[in-house]
């Protein structure tokens, strides 16, 4: 059984640390903010002028005057800031965002990313992906191992216009977590239940595999 979309955020946030300012994109990196560890200190930000998002909100909690930029009602946590967006990317292209955790289309061994458009689809616009992949310390892609017919999304090559280049430092996908590295793309762990053979076999870019890959460990 590969991942759900819940349990890749909930990979993802053990990648979070104390005093972080994360932009969480949309999709499934939305749902990061829901498995912060408890205790950790760490601040949320969403590039249409929010820092400090809380959890998802309940129907009780629903205010649809508060939105993140992926249009979703969020809550905001004590001492939360509004601003306008152009004082929110001005920390994005500050580098004051020390996390971004994307979606993504494609993402190659390289660390380039496509993320904001399907040629012959409507799209809104790019949002803020390239400012972010920009400026960012560090980016994270969350998303699924192949796309709904089976073709991997992880590749030597992007074949859809790309966000940024050579960016992305680590994907994790409903079958594994992988690095980029200077020699490619490193099997880190993998789902459970999920064998090694059938990484690579979903992968559509050479995969480094040394000894032993672990499991990924959940609290629940």
């Amino acid at each position: 059984m590969t991942l759900t979309k819940e349990q890749i955020a909930q990979r993802i946030a053990q990648e979070l640390k104390d005093g972080y300012y994360v932009n969480l994109g949309i999709g499934i990196p939305t749902l990061v903010a829901n498995y912060i560890p408890e205790g950790m200190e760490v601040v949320l930000q969403s590039e249409n002028g929010l820092l400090g998002i809380g959890l998802f909100p309940t129907k009780a909690d629903i205010d649809a005057d508060l939105i993140n930029a992926g249009k979703q009602t969020v809550t905001h946590i004590p001492g939360a800031a509004f601003f306008d967006s152009s004082l929110s990317f001005a920390m994005i292209r500050g580098g004051h965002i020390d996390l971004t955790v994307l979606g993504a289309f494609e993402v190659t061994d390289q660390g380039d990313i496509a993320s904001w458009k399907i040629p012959g689809k409507m799209v809104k616009g790019m949002g803020g992906a390239m400012d972010l992949v920009a400026a960012a310390k560090n980016i994270i892609v969350a998303t699924t191992h192949t796309d709904r017919d089976g073709n991997s999304k992880l590749l030597t090559k992007c074949t859809l216009p790309l966000t940024g280049v050579r960016c992305v430092k680590k994907i994790v996908t409903d079958m594994a977590v992988v690095d980029v590295t200077d020699k490619g793309f490193k099997l880190i762990e993998r789902a459970p239940g999920i064998s090694v053979e059938e990484i690579i076999a979903a992968t559509g870019a050479p995969l480094i595999v040394e000894g032993e890959i672990p499991e990924m460990q959940f609290n629940n």
